[in-house]
């Protein structure tokens, strides 16, 4: 058998994380079981390829909804249906790997999804102390940027003050027929 084939009957490959920092967790669901454990599988090999240390796929507690529902009315309401829907789940966990190689990992997931699964990331980006300085170093550079767009916002220059608005809607009800 060729190394490529069997590669496939094998646990996929796995980097080890350095520092144990997490930076994603995928939620992955489905109904079927099959496809679930396809897809797990796909996302750790992307994973190992691209570069990042992958954790999992550990299985989550389950999601069962039942309802049931009359097959007929009135009179033959004790005729009735149960049905059920279990919705299958797992986690796999991205320690230590660079923002931008995690957000092409997910990227790479979507572009090649599996019918029948969803997926709910949660992304951790971790950055300087000194964030909300630099934030107010550039609020004059937004500001100018941004003056712009907020022209088209309102249909006045400037904002009235609450009596001007109030005198504003006192006006605007008694062209309404029965305003209040």
């Amino acid at each position: 058998m060729p190394r490529a084939l069997e590669a496939l009957y094998l646990e996929p490959l796995r980097h080890e994380a350095e520092w144990g920092v997490p930076t994603c967790d995928l939620q992955l669901r489905s109904y079927s079981l099959r496809n679930l454990e396809f897809f797990c599988d796909f996302a750790l090999r992307a994973a190992y390829y691209i570069g990042l240390p992958a954790f999992g796929p550990v299985p989550l507690p389950r999601i069962t909804e039942r309802w049931t529902v009359p097959k007929s009315t009135f009179v033959h309401k004790k005729s009735q249906e149960n049905f059920e829907r279990i919705t299958l789940r797992r986690l796999i966990q991205i320690k230590d790997g660079h923002p931008e190689t995690v957000q092409y990992w997910l990227a790479f997931l979507q572009k090649y999804a599996y019918y029948g699964i969803g997926m709910k990331a949660n992304v951790w980006e971790f950055s300087r102390l000194d964030v909300a300085q630099e934030m107010d170093d550039g609020l004059p550079k937004t500001k100018k940027l941004l003056e712009s767009k907020w022209k088209h916002m309102g249909a006045h220059d400037k904002m009235p003050f609450m009596e001007d608005l109030e005198e504003y809607l006192a006006n605007e009800r008694r062209k309404i027929p029965g305003g209040r």
